[in-house]
């Protein structure tokens, strides 16, 4: 199968709980016959120099399968569907082995691609998370010994992409991430004012690992799940359906491939929702992650530590006109600032703190560690606690606040599709002190991230570097030989270091959310209200554009109300929707 060896499996240290039916069958086409001799067996396997398996005959069963006949073997594949059927297995990073995702089936295609001239000739465009952007200048900060901002990163992947790839756009995500905020507030708004059947408290969609732990062990949490894609979505939205309007070019003659922190946003990539079916394609056709693209860029012979020219020159965003066959230049690295992993609680604090005319007071309370924090706003004028929300990272604070949340809103926790709410909602205020004075209870919104650490700790992130002073001894601090053990380390200068064996280092997710935050404090403060006024006007122009609203001229900002029309597609291309996956295996009858 087609699937890249950055996978591999480290200290995954918050595994939940084994699955009971975490096996795929193996197809039996010809049972054996009865054995001649007692004991013995009609086949061996044996593995030649390039990791291959054959099945060799020990016997003289028949005149086609003669003693000592070879026959290679077939990999197993696991596909999305078994992945989905599976009951269990969830980590911070779920390796799913996804045909079609890897690294491989990208050079396949740049390789197998058309001239441009030829009408099956696919368009390549590959996108980057700025999460990713900070790994790759973390290690490149380490093994330099000079810092690198995510700008000078971002030129050199860029010139690698375009010069020896030969993708023709190169984007960052995040001006998708933008818009992905933008319609996230919007849908905050809808559940305050209690339109459909969504509700509060609204937690975070945009990591894959939270939406299908909820799917396939909480359903119950799904009405509480924010319904907008997430930045690559949103980003492959933009790609395939926008800028292909204004390219001329159909969504499947767009080849879209994302680079992302995580391995389960090739899941999410893959799932049902996001295919067209009237073109037959994927929102975003192969998703690679950090490691990978290291990998890609090891093969080729790539050194990312190579200044490349004008790397620290911005590119201005611009409109071009109002002409709509005009392409744009789309905003590059814009600050989001609050968490490395998207900022959505603190874009809502700041829409909250712009909505209300009172001033507010916001604090911050951790819990047990700073991947679990709460936010609390208060009217300064009455002590009035307006808005509660945290932000939550890893799977152990996860599942404290799925128990948390489904006790404030009456739902009962840990019946899967069963979940059910009983009764009526509680009340979500309590009275305290003897004034009467009331205090909100329950959260109103949850960021919920998969991975300890956020977005920037993700699985498919490079991994710590461990330098030549440090390579004599183990992750334990045993002595350790790396060439007996199979690690190749070279020698002299900088390079002479090797990656090192243990994932979610919180001193290295640091240093990548140093670089995250590059000439920024780490983190900035909420944002404000005087964003970009060309990211926003750009914004507008791709609602109006992709949503094709009656009145058009209306549309001054995001949340501006459209016709029934225009908010059916604008629900249709930015929203999304969860179901729950039910098991057919019963635990007790798995033989083990």
């Amino acid at each position: 199968m087609t699937f890249s060896g950055a996978l591999t499996l480290t200290d995954l240290n918050d595994f939940i709980t084994p699955s009971q039916a975490c096996i795929k069958p193996v197809e039996v086409l010809s049972p054996p016959e009865d054995k001649k001799q007692s004991g013995s067996a009609f086949t061996e396997i044996k593995i030649d120099s390039a990791g291959s398996y054959y099945e060799v005959s020990s016997l003289n069963q028949d005149a086609s399968s003669p003693k000592g006949a070879e026959r290679k073997l077939q990999q197993a594949q696991i596909s999305l569907n078994d992945c989905l059927a599976c009951s269990g297995c969830i980590t911070s990073a779920e390796s799913v082995l996804i045909t079609l995702q890897s690294h491989i089936e990208v050079l396949n295609v740049l390789s197998t691609n058309p001239p441009p001239s030829s009408p099956d000739y696919r368009f390549p465009v590959i996108s980057i998370a700025p999460q990713s952007l900070a790994s790759l200048a973390a290690t490149v900060s380490s093994t330099s010994r000079f810092p690198v901002s995510l700008l000078q990163i971002l030129r050199r992947v860029q010139v690698f992409c375009t010069g020896v790839l030969g993708f023709e756009r190169v984007y960052d995500t995040s001006f998708a991430r933008h818009i992905a905020l933008l319609e996230h507030t919007q849908e905050f708004w809808e559940r305050k004012r209690d339109e459909g059947e969504a509700r509060l408290p609204m937690l975070a969609s945009a990591c894959p690992g939270w939406v299908c732990y909820a799917e396939k062990t909480h359903a119950e949490m799904l009405p509480f799940i924010a319904r907008g894609k997430s930045p690559q979505q949103v980003m492959g939205t933009l790609i395939k359906t926008w800028l292909g309007g204004i390219w001329g070019k159909r969504p499947d003659q767009i080849y879209h491939v994302a680079v992302m922190p995580c391995y389960d946003k090739k899941l999410e990539a893959s799932r049902q929702d996001f295919y067209d079916e009237v073109h037959s394609t994927r929102d975003v056709d192969c998703v690679i992650t950090t490691g990978e693209l290291e990998l890609l860029m090891r093969e080729k012979g790539w050194d990312l530590s190579v200044p490349v020219e004008n790397e620290t020159t911005p590119r201005h965003p611009t409109l071009s006109g109002s002409d709509s066959w005009q392409e744009p230049v789309l905003p590059e690295l814009i600050q989001h600032p609050g968490t490395s992993s998207g900022s959505y609680l603190h874009t809502l604090i700041s829409a909250i703190t712009r909505m209300l005319p009172d001033p507010l007071e916001t604090s911050v309370r951790a819990i047990r560690s700073s991947d679990y924090e709460e936010y609390v706003l208060r009217n300064q004028r009455t002590g009035e606690v307006v808005f509660k929300g945290a932000k939550c990272y890893g799977f152990r604070n996860l599942q404290n606040v799925v128990r948390k949340v489904g006790k404030e809103t009456g739902v009962q926790i840990g019946r899967g599709a069963a979940g059910r709410i009983a009764g009526a909602v509680r009340v979500r205020t309590r009275k305290i002190g003897a004034g009467g004075e009331t205090e909100l209870k329950g959260y109103d919104y949850v960021e919920v991230m998969a991975c300890p650490g956020g977005c920037v700790g993700g699985g498919g992130q490079l991994r710590p570097i461990a330098q030549a002073s440090q390579r004599q001894v183990d992750e334990e601090g045993y002595p350790r030989n790396w060439g007996d053990s199979g690690v190749r380390v070279e020698d002299g200068g900088p390079q002479d270091t090797i990656a090192g064996p243990k994932w979610g280092n919180k001193e290295w997710t640091k240093e990548v959310e140093k670089a995250y935050w590059h000439d920024l404090p780490t983190p900035p403060p909420s944002p404000t209200s005087d964003l970009l006024p060309e990211v926003d006007q750009l914004a507008i122009r791709v609602k109006v554009e992709l949503c094709r609203p009656q009145d058009s001229a209306s549309q001054f900002d995001w949340s501006s109300p459209m016709d029934a029309e225009a908010e059916r597609r604008r629900r249709e291309l930015l929203r999304t929707r969860y179901r729950a996956v039910e098991s057919d295996i019963v635990g007790l009858t798995v033989k083990w």
